[in-house]
């Protein structure tokens, strides 16, 4: 019988994008401030996002990836989701 992770599948998939747009941010050397200013999102909700503690909308995702010069899917397949 697997072993039940402390994390659900939902919620390891927001740490997967959390990490994701994390390292695309670093990757444009954005600070995570500029990203939210950039995408027009909180600083404090853009952590949050980061650390995978909330759930972004598919509007903000879009927002965050037009900000990295990303589209949507080539920030998913970073993600592995």
């Amino acid at each position: 019988m697997p072993r039940k992770s402390a994390k659900t599948d939902p919620e390891e998939k927001l740490l997967k994008l959390g990490k994701a747009i994390r390292a695309a941010r670093l990757e444009c050397g954005l600070s995570q401030e500029a990203l939210a200013d950039a995408s027009e999102i909180d600083r404090s909700h853009m952590g949050k996002i980061e650390r995978g503690e909330r759930n972004v909308s598919f509007l903000n995702l879009a927002r965050v990836a037009a900000a990295l010069r990303m589209s949507v899917a080539a920030l998913l397949v970073k993600a592995n989701i």
